[in-house]
């Protein structure tokens, strides 16, 4: 099995199937035709822009009326800056027993491991008893306009499922009262928008009170950057928390949204990456990122736009959002224009089911023990698209000590990203088991 899954996910980091968010990146088609060589048979490729292809196996199940489950990897990879990295990003060389590469965690250790445990059932070595599907998308990085979302609403009928099973893949707890897997049953919503700014250009010699759209812009910003964002705590992060080898004021202190704040600080002090973590699912996040104004250094400003990543928890819509960022602004609010670039509320799938049983015994048996944590994740995933039609959902993987959460935490979207060799065989040897339980009688 090693060296099949190892030589898999060394080939999908090196399609480098990078997407920058345009319609011309991405370029998924080099890992389909990757995955097709590798089960031999052909799937069913869609395809909505030039080489934008996602892969789809559908498996018919032996028994009419059973549940069915899919797997759903992706196939891009966010866009990387080599000069921050130790290794060569897509050159996928193993080093002291990981493989190093952009999309080592994110997905493509979890893509090559479910293509290895799905393939006997492509081939016709074993028969599910439900329907089994095999979606390998592309476009996730970027919204799944051309990947999850697109097929999900023009091709239901291909990937319709009761139970699904993606990303994220979370190492055990390092810091938890016993051992126990992280299993990702929800996600935050995205609520990605663009803000506004218009003004009168005039030139720049001459600035005393002129219309400028970046001072505008800059005055919002500056009130969304130093203003508190809503807490909420909802039964998964309570429930999280309960399993926390940590001190009780501290655990106390967790899950009181007036005293949150104050715990993370405290945590921050020793293990500032999960701190963050812990910040990203208790609270609206907002995250301006990219600002353009302006057309000429001498030119006062006729314009500007800030592109701003807004998370929300469970129970917040875009009203809610733009509540907020209307009261944050501040003065600065009447000469603002906020523009939705996506509107996805957080969805959560329940637990106790033939999926969740599954993966129990899957656990149980390569673990010695069956303690799943459901996890709320603070990043957006496929998964949503499949739960807003009823799909359960949830992500799960196993790894070696090598990595914990928070250093997992720090490799996404990160430099020197990187996945053990033995993590990835475990993950694997997880699905294979998930399928023979799940499609057991």
């Amino acid at each position: 099995m090693s060296s099949q899954v190892i030589s898999l996910l060394q080939a999908l980091i090196q399609n480098t199937c990078v997407n920058d968010g345009t319609r011309e990146s991405g370029q998924e088609h080099r890992s389909v035709t990757t995955l097709m060589e590798f089960f031999g048979v052909e799937g069913e490729i869609f395809e909505p822009a030039p080489g934008r292809q996602s892969l789809i196996y559908r498996i018919s199940g032996t028994e009419p009326g059973a549940p069915s489950l899919a797997l759903v990897p992706h196939l891009d990879v966010v866009p990387v800056d080599p000069a921050g990295w130790t290794q060569e990003p897509f050159a996928a060389e193993i080093i002291d027993g990981f493989v190093f590469g952009r999309g080592a965690v994110d997905m493509l250790n979890v893509t090559a491991a479910m293509a290895l445990a799905v393939r006997p059932y492509v081939t016709g070595e074993l028969e599910p008893r439900g329907d089994l599907l095999f979606v390998a998308v592309a476009d996730e990085e970027a919204g799944g306009r051309y990947g999850a979302s697109a097929l999900v609403e023009q091709r239901w009928d291909l990937v319709h499922i009761d139970y699904l099973l993606t990303e994220v893949a979370y190492p055990p707890l390092s810091n938890a009262s016993e051992p126990i897997i992280p299993v990702s049953i929800g996600e935050k919503g995205a609520f990605w928008s663009i803000l506004t700014a218009s003004g009168t250009p005039g030139h720049g010699s001459a600035p005393y009170r002129s219309d400028n759209a970046l001072r505008k812009m800059v005055e919002a910003l500056h009130g969304i950057f130093g203003s508190a964002t809503p807490v909420s705590i909802s039964p998964e992060w309570a429930n999280f928390v309960s399993v926390l080898a940590l001190e009780d004021d501290l655990k106390e202190a967790l899950i009181d949204p007036d005293r949150v704040d104050e715990a993370i600080d405290r945590l921050a002090v020793t293990d500032p990456l999960f701190a963050r973590y812990v910040h990203a699912v208790t609270h609206l996040t907002v995250s301006p990122n990219m600002l353009d104004a302006g057309m000429k250094a001498n030119i006062i400003a006729d314009g500007a736009t800030a592109a701003v990543d807004i998370r929300a928890l469970p129970g917040m819509d875009r009203s809610y959002v733009d509540s907020y960022l209307f009261k944050a602004m501040g003065n600065a609010r009447d000469d603002i224009d906020i523009a939705s670039v996506m509107d996805m509320e957080s969805t959560i799938s329940p637990v106790e089911n033939p999926l969740w049983d599954a993966i129990g015994s899957s656990v149980e048996d390569l673990e010695g023990h069956r303690n799943l944590l459901p996890t709320l994740m603070n990043v957006g995933t496929d998964a949503r698209f499949w739960r807003s039609k009823g799909t359960v959902a949830y992500g799960v993987g196993l790894f070696d000590d090598r990595m914990t959460f928070s250093q997992m935490l720090a490799l996404f979207h990160g430099h020197d990203e990187r996945v053990s060799v033995e993590s990835v065989e475990r993950t694997t040897a997880l699905y294979e088991k998930v399928l023979h339980y799940f499609f057991s009688p």
